[in-house]
């Protein structure tokens, strides 16, 4: 028997104390690269955007990767690819953690869409609002002296 699934996750992790280093014109360099990262790792990634302060993944998820390990993966290979290229001079690492949330397929094209359109999304809601959104939205426990 083969083994199938259909794991879709947002992924969330902003920039080390959500400095604001991510400027608007080398993002896109980011994102593909952070693309290409995942279909390495054999994800299918739909959709990667974000604003200055932290970035969004959509992504099914392979059943050989472990979550961890590929945020992990990401985080370390993008740093390196920021330093190496010199994409973001002010940049000095990703924040420690990262958010996670499953969605079921059916809501995948909404999801797609409030990825893609965080510029305008962050003009109305900060990202520390938004973030507590989604750990509440999913039922995630935390408390806030850890989150920051």
């Amino acid at each position: 028997m083969g083994t199938y699934t259909q794991i879709l996750y947002q992924i969330v992790f902003s920039t080390k104390y959500r400095h604001q280093t991510l400027s608007g014109n080398g993002r896109p360099k980011l994102f593909q690269y952070m693309s290409g990262v995942l279909r390495n790792q054999r994800c299918h990634p739909y959709i990667i955007n974000g604003v200055e302060d932290h970035v969004h993944l959509v992504t099914h998820l392979h059943p050989s990767v472990a979550l961890a390990d590929l945020v992990k993966d990401v985080k370390l290979a993008s740093s390196a690819f920021i330093r190496e290229t010199g994409l973001f001079p002010e940049f000095d690492y990703w924040q420690v953690g990262y958010g996670a949330f499953t969605y079921s397929q059916s809501a995948k094209e909404d999801l797609i869409r409030y990825v893609a359109d965080q510029e305008r999304h962050h003009g109305v809601v900060s990202f520390p609002e938004e973030y507590r959104g989604l750990l509440e939205e999913h039922g995630v426990a935390f408390e806030e002296r850890f989150l920051w």
